[in-house]
């Protein structure tokens, strides 16, 4: 969520945050809409808080003349219509603000001056390379193909359990994506990360304190007869750990780590990544979330992207850093940096980790800060895959294919699979 008083001095800073994020026109008749009712609500307050010292005034009097023995009837009847305006006010007060309040929730972070100005993706802008692609699409089985020749990917039994986009991993590769589980967060332990297990499902107010509702409700799964919802990312619980609490300044940064399943609808992806593991409503993902000093946030973003990319350079999967555009911003993300790592069967890059600086937008919708002195401040919270599971595991499986016969199994994960490779022919 904007600071208020940000909006109410500088409208003008939040227009052009829109046409940099490349927003329609509903965005700016929602901006507006806010400042009214904000003039609103400013101007009854007023009225409150005029009236509220009247009554004071109007009790002294009354105090005052019946010492005197003089007739109060006036005063008493002036300070009872006052105080029946006075809870007039207070309804309307609390109307205008919710409803203020609710309309905030639709608005976008305001993008960091370092991001690249940007009208699409085509905008983002390549940070740096690691690794060199050896395998062409020509060199390698397709995952998805590797999965119907031996069963190891079972996607018609997936629909069959579910529907589409769902699939079945079995033997060696339920148990690579295990393992690739247990070495992502024992490398994140080892430098800092606190793990968590986090709940799988949380209630409407999580939901919104990082910004999923109520701008992404129809990628969302919620459940029926609750008030519930299956999380997208571990960014969610692992964010509202500490919603409405005051952390101390010495605790700060906090890092956490979970591994959870995430669930998408993927509502908007019509058509888009049809065959294989690459977009599928269930998946599992490496989260990581750091709290921040505000004045510190941006190195730790750094940090955080150097924590994702750590897993990559380890796994030895060529990947590149790209730096997100403004039009190209998640919704909740002041500035992105997003991990591509190199798919021979698609020949091209593919997003496997989206580490991001989220300010204090996060914190103001979860009411989270920080006591620095004898001042509370918002902190700034982050977040970053650590990576994603699935997208990982297709990686290993075409980067690491020889012969189109057999996968080596990278050097990391050895201990954790017990074997040095897969073979599927």
């Amino acid at each position: 969520m904007l600071d208020i008083h940000l909006i109410r001095e500088n409208p003008e800073s939040i227009e052009a945050a829109l046409k940099k994020r490349n927003y329609p026109k509903e965005s700016f008749a929602v901006l507006e809409e806010i400042i009214e009712l904000d003039v609103k609500w400013r101007n009854v307050k007023k009225e409150e808080e005029e009236l509220r010292a009247e009554r004071n005034k109007l009790g002294v009097a009354v105090i005052n003349k019946k010492k005197d023995g003089k007739d109060a009837k006036g005063e008493i009847k002036r300070s009872a219509d006052v105080s029946a305006r006075i809870k007039e006010i207070s309804i309307e007060t609390e109307q205008l603000e919710l409803k203020r309040n609710d309309l905030m929730l639709q608005l976008p972070a305001t993008p960091d001056e370092s991001v690249p100005p940007g009208k699409d993706e085509r905008d983002n802008k390549e940070v740096r390379k690691w690794g060199n692609p050896k395998k062409k699409s020509e060199d390698v089985i397709p995952h998805e193909d590797i999965g119907e020749l031996t069963g190891m990917i079972d996607f018609e039994r997936g629909v069959k359990l579910a529907e589409h986009r769902f699939a079945i991993l079995r033997g060696p590769l339920a148990k690579l994506e295990r393992a690739l589980i247990n070495f992502m967060l024992s490398v994140q332990t080892t430098h800092g990360y606190t793990e968590i297990a986090p709940p799988y499902l949380v209630n409407t107010k999580t939901m919104q304190g990082t910004g999923q509702l109520p701008k992404f409700t129809a990628e969302l799964y919620r459940c029926r007869d609750d008030d519930l919802w299956l999380i997208p990312t571990a960014e969610v619980p692992l964010t509202n750990i500490y919603s409405g609490e005051i952390l101390d300044e010495a605790q700060l940064p906090i890092k956490l780590t979970a591994f959870t399943p995430c669930f998408r609808r993927e509502a908007g992806a019509y058509g888009k990544d049809i065959k294989g593991l690459i977009r599928q409503h269930q998946f599992d993902k490496v989260e990581l979330v750091k709290f921040a000093h505000p004045e510190r946030s941006y190195q730790e973003l750094e940090g955080l992207t150097q924590d994702a990319e750590r897993i990559l350079q380890l796994l030895g999967l060529p990947y590149r850093v790209i730096e997100l555009c403004t039009a190209d911003l998640g919704f909740a993300s002041s500035k992105t940096y997003d991990l591509e790592a190199w798919l021979p069967s698609q020949g091209r890059y593919r997003e496997i980790s989206s580490c991001s600086n989220c300010t204090d937008f996060q914190a103001r919708r979860a009411n989270i800060k920080f006591r620095s002195g004898g001042k509370l401040e918002y902190v700034h919270t982050l977040n970053g895959s650590g990576i994603a599971v699935g997208r990982t595991l297709i990686a290993i499986l075409e980067n690491y294919q020889e012969d189109k016969k057999t996968v080596k199994i990278p050097k990391v994960l050895r201990d954790f699979m017990g074997t040095e490779e897969i073979a599927f022919i």
